[in-house]
This record gives structure tokens, sequence and C-alpha cells, in this order.
């Protein structure tokens, strides 16, 4: 039979299909007709054409399918229409693990996020327990996604779909072709385009390491549970300072204050809605900033067997790719 992969010429979904290839799946990848496939030239794949606004086409991908993994989202932190954001990640989701699971798929791993999460106060790792809100939600990305994975709880409870739910921290690596925008500190800063920082903090993963995790969770996940999947907890100091250990380069020395980025972040979004762009700096973004996104994957080492290298590995491997790949 055969797995089928959302999300596959992005950088977290191109990894997962890999990983499934060397495991030796056969793999069908959705794509959109104006993908950017680079990331899945090459690979072994079955390719189906759709999107996930259109419900017919994810039936077309779905047929013969045994196990999914969906990895797509729309993950833009910044967006003119909000109302895309929702209907690709909260109506497109569920549209597609419907369709799998009519025709038949046994198995489906759903990746969500860690922005789903709870997050405690004193900075210490959150968890899958940790308790959150749907009015905590900063953004219209991190709302589509907490709405979204509500939504596969509920076709697990009420319709029987065998989903299990992974919640990636911030990958990092190869093939992070766009880049995120964690790959985009480090190209930044590598770049000497970071003379200055804020105060915030976030949980390190190799992308390979994050793809594992996912075929664990095929492997061994309770259906309806979630997992994180995460490295190394890092403020942006921290990281900055390994990526100066690797480049050679100076970590930035100066800190900025939230409360100082503020208009730059208005100006930023206003000039991005003349010029038709997307906005290096946004409001959310800042808000977002201002919390420790620090969380452990216990759960997922007790019940999967999860383990994740040194966070200084994952950044080494994604300075060295950006720099072969001519993003420095």
């Amino acid at each position: 039979m055969t797995t089928l992969v959302t999300g596959a010429t992005g950088f977290l979904g191109s990894a997962v299909a890999r990983a499934l290839l060397d495991a030796g799946h056969a793999v069908r990848v959705l794509a959109r007709a104006r993908a950017d496939t680079r990331n899945i030239d090459g690979l072994d794949v079955d390719r189906a054409t759709g999107d996930l606004t259109d419900r017919p086409s994810l039936e077309r991908a779905a047929r013969g399918c045994d196990t999914l993994f969906h990895v797509a989202a729309d993950y833009r932190l910044w967006i003119p229409d909000p109302a895309a954001v929702y209907r690709t990640n909260v109506e497109g989701s569920r549209d597609l693990l419907r369709a799998a699971a009519e025709a038949g798929a046994t198995r489906i791993v759903y990746t969500s996020s860690v922005a789903t999460l709870g997050l405690n106060a004193d900075h210490s790792p959150a968890d899958e327990e940790t308790p959150v809100t749907e009015a905590a939600m900063i953004g219209h990305y991190k709302r589509s996604k907490y709405l979204a994975e509500e939504a596969v709880r509920a076709l697990v409870r009420d319709e029987g779909v065998p989903a299990v739910i992974v919640n990636p921290s911030a990958p990092i690596g190869p093939r992070d072709i766009k880049p995120t925008p964690t790959g985009r500190i480090i190209v930044d800063f590598a770049a000497g385009r970071m003379p200055a920082y804020v105060d915030t903090g976030l949980n390190v993963v190799h992308v390979d390491d994050c793809a594992a995790g996912h075929l664990l969770a095929l492997e061994r996940g309770a259906i309806g549970e979630r997992y994180i999947l995460g490295g190394e907890d890092m403020t942006l100091r921290q990281i900055l300072e390994c990526l100066a250990r690797l480049s050679g380069r100076k970590p930035p020395g100066i800190r900025l204050s939230h409360r100082v980025l503020a208009p730059v972040a208005v100006a930023a979004e206003a000039w991005a809605r003349l010029a038709g762009s997307e906005p290096r700096l946004t409001r959310d973004s800042l808000r977002m900033a201002r919390k420790m996104m620090f969380f452990s994957s216990a759960k997922a080492a007790r019940e999967l067997g999860y383990a994740a290298r040194p966070a200084e590995e994952a950044l080494a491997d994604a300075l060295a790719w950006f720099r072969a790949n001519g993003y420095l």
C-alpha cells in the first residue's frame, strides 16, 4: 500500500517523505500545481496534484493510501486575508482526514505545532497537558492550528478517524528553502544582517529528528494522543552565540526591547500592505517573542522511543546547507 504525505515540497514535509522512503514505504505526495518542487525532485514518489481547499483533489489523492501524514499548513504569521489561513489549516485538514478515513486509511499522523500548547509562567518546559485556551493564541496562524487540532480531536472522538497528533517545536536543518522564520534567523545572522536581538526563547530540533518522530508516532502512537517532538530549549542569545562559534562571526551585543520595535512592526505591516509583500516583523511576531517557547519531549521519549541530537548539530547542518545553496 501507499503512504500519502502532504507538505512534502516544504521543509518538514520533505524530511518526512525522505524518512518514509528510507524506511521502505511507497510514497505519494500531494502538491499544488504551481508548487516549488525542489525538495522532492529526484525522489521516487508518486505525485498527486491538489490543494487543501479542493476537496475532490484530496479524495483522489487519498485513494489507495493506507496511511497519511498531514504535514502541510499555511504557515504565515501575517496575511492580508486571514480567512485563507483558516480555510487551509482548519477546513482543509478536516476535509483531508475525512477523505483519508473514507478511503480506508488505518493510521493517520496529523502535524500540529507547539504553538497550540500552553506555556509555564516560570519558563519551565511545558508539556502536552499544560493548560491553554483559544484566547491565548496569538495571531491567526496559531489560532488556526489550535482550531485545527481541536477539529482532529473531534474527528477521532466522534467519527473514529484513526489519527495521532504530533507537535513539532522549531525544526531547523537542510532543505529550508523558503526559509522558515527560524531559518531566517540563521541566514540573517550568518549574512551579517543581525546587529541586535530580542529576549526570547525557542525549542530547537533537527528537522530529520522531528521527521523520525513522525514515523515513531505512526508505529507506536496512541490514537487521539499528542506528542511533542522537540529538542533543546535555547534563548535567542544562546542560539546566536552558537551560530557565532560555528560561523566565526561575533554575536550581536545589543538587546532591543519589544517596546522599541513596536512602531517598526506597525510600519512594516503598513508597507507590506502597499507593496503586496510579507513583512519581516509584525505585531503578532513581537507578541510571540515575549514568550519563552520551552517544551519537554519526555512523553514522546517515554512512549515512542523518540530522541533528538544536540541543538548545535542541528544549527551546524542548517548553516552548512544555507551556505552550500547560496543563501549567504
